[in-house]
């Protein structure tokens, strides 16, 4: 990936990105009571509190969980921003268990479910400081007639993320790494997107590149395979990025 992204980061990375979110604050919400057995058994692959550390979210902030599934991420950050923050977790219909939501936010009040179709998948300007994203970029490039989610313009998507985040917020993005190619058929084949594809995207839509993480790098990751192969499940090669709208 540094091969890959090293030009663009040197183009787009004016001064270092500081790791705004305090050390005890990540660790805090990573030790929290609230937290169940099913996330805490995901945390030793996902490494959540140094990527929160990574992300920088900080106490009071808004931040969009962009297709949220089932809140890991979500429950975080919503310790993390606390009680003077909000977290928006979006998610498609059909993709949202709200038994589980329920359960979510009896835990954080602070959490704000938004659930529509995939299309509708849109934020308010200037509504938020962050939008995290945790394994499903490649989704605005995917289409299934199985699960009803159509194909989106993720061109369009992209300019509601600029819109959303307000001047010199940030996006997150962090992926399955995928190979070149056709990005709809990679995803549509392997669930897994190339970085190069997400900087490209990004920066067209108007945000810069200020950081990456190669903290999820696994190196025998078969990155031909699908993402939900066996084989590789939960063992799949990563990518952080870190995208800020200028002030």
């Amino acid at each position: 990936m540094k091969g890959i992204l090293s030009i663009a980061v040197m183009v787009g990375l004016a001064t270092g990105s500081p790791l705004v979110a305090q050390t005890q604050e990540a660790d805090a919400a990573v030790a929290s009571e609230s937290r169940t057995e099913a996330d805490r058994a995901l945390d030793e692959s996902r490494q959540p509190a140094d990527v929160l550390r990574f992300a920088g979210i900080r106490e009071g902030d808004r931040v969009a969980d962009f297709m949220a599934g089932g809140g890991y991420y979500t429950a975080l950050i919503a310790d993390i921003v606390g009680k003077d923050g909000l977290v928006y977790a979006i998610n498609p219909t059909g993709f949202h268990d709200a038994a589980a939501w329920k359960q979510r936010m009896a835990a954080h009040s602070n959490i704000r479910p938004i659930v529509t179709e995939p299309r509708g998948m849109q934020l308010a300007p200037q509504s938020v400081d962050t939008i995290f994203t945790h394994l499903v970029f490649h989704d605005l490039y995917w289409e299934s007639e199985r699960f009803n989610f159509p194909r989106l313009d993720e061109k369009f998507m992209l300019a509601n993320f600029f819109a959303a985040v307000k001047s010199g917020g940030t996006v997150i993005v962090i992926d399955h790494t995928g190979p070149a190619g056709d990005t709809r058929k990679v995803t549509a084949d392997l669930h897994r997107i190339a970085p190069a594809t997400v900087v490209s995207a990004m920066q067209e839509a108007g945000f810069r590149l200020i950081d990456q993480s190669d903290m999820l790098q696994r190196t025998n990751d078969d990155q031909s395979k699908n993402v939900f192969d066996e084989s590789v499940r939960g063992k799949t090669d990563r990518f952080i990025l870190k995208f800020q709208k200028p002030a």
